[in-house]
């Protein structure tokens, strides 16, 4: 059996799953083996996390639930780092901090 896990989160950056955003969250599900998916209402559409097109073109603003979903190995593992970087604004405060 499989396993796969589920979750949803608020996304409370400024613009939202957006460009840099996007390449981050992609980048962070691409590192693990499972099947992650992604939407911005629960029954969908599902979008494959991996694909930059797909999660920019979900258009999620901010104050959006984004619900995030994997199978395979390693599930649990990718929904809980993802959930983590959307709580953490994408980590984009540390890297503007950097730049300023």
């Amino acid at each position: 059996m499989s396993a796969s896990a589920e979750a949803t989160v608020l996304i409370t950056h400024a613009v939202g799953l957006h460009a840099r955003p996007s390449v981050k969250f992609t980048k962070l599900a691409k590192s693990f083996a499972a099947e992650v998916e992604v939407a911005v209402a629960a029954n969908g559409p599902w979008f494959d996390a991996k694909s930059i097109v797909k999660v920019m073109a979900a258009k999620a603003p901010k104050g959006t639930l984004l619900h995030i979903r994997a199978k395979g190995d390693g599930a649990r593992e990718a929904v809980g780092a993802l959930v983590d970087l959307v709580r953490r604004d994408f980590d984009e405060d540390k890297d503007h901090a950097r730049s300023a």
